[in-house]
């Protein structure tokens, strides 16, 4: 059974999101109201999934995030009120899989939730081998984890969903709208062009977010990188070496 940390400095939410995930869902929840005692709790704790509030006493939504991420992948949704792209973006700039914006819709939060946790614990079904190896990068398959030079490097579930992407299917190029489609699930009929202009915006921001923090990761020189490469005015790609 999954455990999930809710943090929320809002009473009546924590009441909600413990009554729809543990009566409906199946799921252990276990809660914190300020920033403080999140981490408290992480540090005391095993959880699969944490449910973090931006706005939070204490120490921000923010600041748990990085410092969560800074020795952790466990899978982090952002919950925010304020609705503008700049939050969101931050939110996945240290680090979180996923965000929503409240007030959002109960089945969409649980249909997040499965989603980013499937992408957590997944096994690669059809994999021919368990392990990568290309250069001095190991891609472990089944446990999901990457060593460089002997050495783990901690990825997120979509940055290392992404690294996988690339590694099995090198010198193909991919755009932003095919990452999103493959990695986010995101599919717009008729293409991205045909969503607004705030969301295209936000999904391609998000798409070169995590690139940038991917190669920030593996690369020895991200400004000059080796593996994840640029085609400019099309998208990015793995080097075929």
């Amino acid at each position: 059974m999954k455990t999930i940390l809710v943090v929320d400095d809002e009473p009546s939410m924590v009441k909600g999101l413990r009554f729809n995930l543990e009566q409906q869902e199946g799921f252990n929840v276990d809660d914190a109201f300020d920033g403080e005692e999140a981490l408290n709790k992480f540090n005391e704790g095993k959880y699969d999934l944490i449910l973090l509030d931006l706005m939070l006493p204490k120490i921000d939504g923010m600041e748990v995030c990085q410092r969560i991420r800074s020795v952790s992948d466990v899978p982090i949704i952002m919950l925010t009120a304020k609705d503008s792209d700049i939050d969101k973006i931050m939110g996945l700039e240290y680090g979180a899989d996923d965000y929503l914006t409240k007030p959002f819709n109960m089945l969409e939060l649980k249909a997040r939730i499965k989603s980013v946790l499937r992408r957590s614990e997944g096994l690669r079904r059809g994999a021919e081998k368990d392990v990568i190896h290309i250069g001095s990068m190991a891609i472990h398959v089944t446990n999901r984890s990457v060593e460089i030079d002997g050495k783990e490097i901690g990825l997120t579930a979509k940055e290392f969903d992404i690294l996988y992407l690339f590694a099995t299917n090198r010198g193909k190029v991919y755009d932003r709208e095919n990452l999103l489609e493959k990695i986010w699930k995101f599919d717009y009929p008729g293409g991205l062009k045909s969503a607004d202009e705030s969301t295209r915006e936000l999904r391609e921001r998000t798409v070169d977010v995590h690139i940038r923090r991917l190669r920030e990761k593996i690369e020895k020189n991200p400004a000059k990188p080796e593996y994840i490469l640029t085609k400019w005015g099309v998208g990015y790609y793995f080097t075929a070496k």
